[in-house]
């Protein structure tokens, strides 16, 4: 380990762990006052790393003793969302004053617990809004259209044009739960493209100005009127399969359903039944009841056709991720920072 200075020894150490493929036995002389769980810009990891020792493995997520290892004398983590911070891992991690949160949701972190220990919660609030309401305008638009799915068809000489007449976006409504930045910014894009916007927030003073640029509609209303459907509401005991069986019947028989929210605010038994029976006219998912998903988990909507599923990428995108990595690399630096002075 020639012409290594101490200031790099704690990521060297987890770079000839990686790279031997064997797990290294931690000594306390390498642990890091930074551990990232979970994949972060290069750019923003490597300014971490230039002022603190720094362990980065976007696999760590899935090496849990490794994990509760390496916490043990850690000063930060930064996590995304399959990071469960929490239990076991704030119970070892005595020296932890902050959590860098690569996202929104907090639904991995549990936060009254981090607050009774005095660790600080960073979330990358705004950073990635422009990306996830992309993510639900596209969405709406390839569920709409149709046509983008037919590719094998029409390479095989099928030529399925009737087949393929979708529908417009112009003229419809968008209708949102939930109305914060994120739908607020959809709901933007929506009146752009000619869409009316009918959203419900029970969380938003029917005096906000915001009222200005959608109507203010019950659950059921939005349920009842809507063409598209987009969720952005966190997963609590109230929102919880908010999306069930009764509100799917509500629906218009040819209205689509986005969720790029959180898993769980969708009953996914109930919507894999509603379209596989065409109830609706169609769903997008970014999220799901259980993450990662499983092939066992998955297997309910093997077969449809008028599904999108991704795996929780609505919110990352080359510039989303460098705007969320280096907001938090900011954050962390200056929390470390002041507890220094």
């Amino acid at each position: 380990m020639a012409g290594i200075d101490d200031a790099n020894l704690a990521f060297v150490g987890a770079f000839i762990r990686l790279e031997g493929g064997q797990s290294l036995a931690i000594d306390r002389y390498l642990m890091p006052d930074i551990v990232i769980t979970e994949f972060m810009d290069e750019a923003a990891g490597d300014r971490l790393r230039a002022i603190h020792d720094t362990h980065y493995d976007p696999a760590l997520v899935d090496a849990p003793e490794d994990l509760l290892n390496l916490a043990a004398d850690a000063r930060v983590l930064v996590v995304r969302n399959r990071t469960q911070v929490r239990g076991a891992l704030l119970d070892g991690a005595s020296k932890l004053s902050c959590v860098g949160r690569l996202g929104v949701g907090l639904d991995n972190i549990d936060v009254s617990a981090c607050k009774a220990r005095d660790i600080e919660v960073i979330p990358a609030t705004g950073a990635n809004d422009l990306s996830v309401a992309e993510y639900v305008i596209t969405s709406a638009m390839a569920l709409l259209r149709t046509s983008y799915v037919g590719t094998a068809s029409v390479v095989a000489g099928d030529w399925p044009r009737q087949a393929m007449v979708g529908r417009e976006l112009a003229g419809k409504i968008m209708g949102l739960i939930g109305f914060g930045a994120i739908a607020r910014e959809v709901a933007g894009r929506a009146l752009m493209m000619g869409m009316e916007v009918v959203a419900y927030d029970p969380h938003v003073p029917s005096t906000d100005p915001v009222w200005q640029h959608a109507r203010n509609v019950s659950l059921d209303g939005v349920a009842a009127l809507a063409d598209v459907i987009s969720l952005h509401v966190p997963l609590t005991e109230g929102t919880r399969h908010m999306v069930d069986v009764k509100f799917l019947t509500a629906m218009k028989d040819d209205a689509i359903i986005i969720n790029a929210a959180r898993g769980g605010v969708v009953d996914d038994a109930a919507l894999a039944y509603a379209l596989s029976e065409n109830m609706i006219g169609g769903a997008a998912l970014d999220v799901f009841e259980v993450e990662p998903l499983t092939a066992e988990a998955g297997a309910k909507f093997a077969g449809l056709n008028n599904l999108i599923a991704t795996p929780h990428i609505a919110g990352v995108t080359v510039e989303s991720n460098s705007r969320v990595s280096g907001l938090i690399a900011d954050k962390v630096l200056a929390h470390l920072e002041k507890a220094a002075s």
